[in-house]
């Protein structure tokens, strides 16, 4: 527990330091390269913590810039911590080089994904994650297309459209579709030759190559490869030489019948800085739309994630209130609910509503609507034909009394409004009347089909 409660300690301090770095940088950057920062290990005898990024390129660019800045922060949040170290995450040192000079290139050494059959995938070679498969890819409107589009590019007959061109704003599973098309084509297709990187990745081994001499070889390894996938490509914009090498790599493996997929956060014609012909070649296949996950996929997600934690109960109000709340992208879901789980296990705490709104804070604030109080008021009155008054009202009456309880519950849930506040807004009443009628709702709804389905409709209205 001693550790346990570390770990918690660290986590808590980071949360502090991201924040107040977020406001001297600026959201874009802190976005970019702060909020990918994952905690290492803190060694008490050297002093020296760990922080991780996913990339050499984003480890060198955070280290150069704001080293001296991450290690002050850190000093003065935690004394004992004396030194910063930034690295790449240990488990992305796996990944391939493309150079093929000199030793680490010798001909004899295996390729960089060697598919022999769904059992013998080696996903270190190949860059690919081992969990990041169709199997679990959960689906729904918003993502159908793409889903299909991605099924089809990883079967044994020759897809119909290539290059495959995904698009989708930051966290909707652009890159889990990479990936499970990678796994998926490596089991279909034994022996056969994958590889993916991302477009930052892509650049720094063309530089390389360049500067050690090893173009030519860098193109034949390149374009050796069955399947190529490439990440982020927006990311190699505003490169002239770099947008060249990668056109040609694109018409050789499509003229040698090889399949190429991309992925991206905008449409190939809105990026900026990318030449003609490239754009041309980016657009010749299929641009399938990864839109934002509705409330459904939401949930579906949300369960499926579940399902990993069986010790672990959720009460299905929290999950109704993450998948309402948390709505900007997918990943942000998934990581408030593993953050709330791993908080409950840690300090044996029960999941609870008030558990995921003291836990989650930061997360519920950027994704919520500014949803006013008087707003829901005024909703719940209309939906239940009562007078406004009554929300203020010291009327017992039960065609009274349960709009309000409902009233203060949905404040409870879309608010970030203390019980004390809620209170004060229905008529100065106390904490404690807020919280039962809280608690009350939330078992009413688990018992009561058509409590159930007033708090939905009221959800709906309010957040439409």
């Amino acid at each position: 527990m001693i550790e346990d409660q570390e770990a918690l300690d660290l986590a808590a301090d980071w949360a502090d330091i991201s924040q107040g770095l977020k406001k001297d940088l600026g959201s874009q950057l802190h976005a970019q390269w702060i909020k990918p920062i994952q905690l290492g290990a803190f060694c008490k005898e050297t002093g020296t913590l760990d922080l991780f990024l996913p990339t050499e390129f984003s480890a060198n660019w955070v280290a150069d810039r704001f080293a001296d800045r991450l290690s002050l922060a850190w000093k003065i949040a935690r004394s004992e911590v004396r030194q910063v170290r930034i690295t790449v995450h240990p488990r992305r040192r796996s990944m391939p080089e493309l150079r093929v000079g000199g030793e680490a290139m010798a001909p004899a050494r295996a390729p960089a994904y060697l598919g022999t059959g769904p059992a013998m995938i080696d996903t270190a070679q190949s860059g690919l994650d081992p969990s990041l498969t169709f199997a679990e890819f959960v689906s729904g409107s918003a993502n159908v297309l793409a889903l299909n589009a991605a099924q089809r590019m990883a079967a044994i007959e020759t897809p119909q459209f290539s290059p495959l061109y995904l698009k989708g704003s930051t966290g909707q599973g652009k890159t889990h579709l990479l990936h499970a098309i990678g796994h998926a084509f490596a089991a279909n297709k034994p022996g056969a030759r994958i590889f993916y990187c991302s477009a930052e990745r892509f650049m720094i081994e063309f530089v390389q190559a360049m500067r050690s001499n090893e173009m030519i070889e860098f193109k034949a390894r390149l374009r050796g490869f069955d399947m190529l996938l490439v990440d982020d490509i927006q990311f190699i914009i505003g490169k002239a030489s770099t947008q060249e090498e990668f056109l040609h790599t694109i018409d050789a493996l499509m003229s040698a019948g090889k399949r190429l997929i991309v992925a991206a956060d905008r449409a190939p014609q809105a990026l900026d800085g990318v030449e003609q012909r490239l754009l041309s070649r980016l657009s010749m296949g299929l641009v399938a739309d990864i839109q934002p996950a509705d409330i459904e996929l939401r949930r579906k997600i949300l369960e499926h994630r579940l399902a990993r934690f069986n010790s672990t109960q959720v009460p299905a109000d929290v999950i109704e209130f993450l998948a309402r709340t948390i709505n900007r992208n997918v990943r942000e879901l998934v990581g408030g609910l593993n953050k709330l789980i791993a908080y409950a296990q840690l300090t044996g705490q029960p999941v609870s509503l008030q558990l995921a709104e003291e836990q989650l804070t930061d997360i519920l604030s950027a994704n919520r609507r500014r949803i006013t109080i008087d707003e829901i008021q005024r909703t719940v009155c209309q939906f239940y034909r009562v007078d406004r008054t009554e929300m203020a009202s010291k009327r017992r009456a039960r065609a009274v009394v349960r709009p309000r309880q409902v009233a203060m519950y949905l404040a409870k849930v879309l608010t970030p409004r203390s019980y004390p506040e809620i209170g004060r807004k229905f008529g100065g009443r106390d904490h404690s009347t807020v919280i039962h009628a809280v608690r009350l709702i939330e078992e009413l709804r688990t018992r009561d089909a058509d409590m159930d389905g007033d708090v939905r409709t009221l959800l709906r209205q309010l957040e439409d």
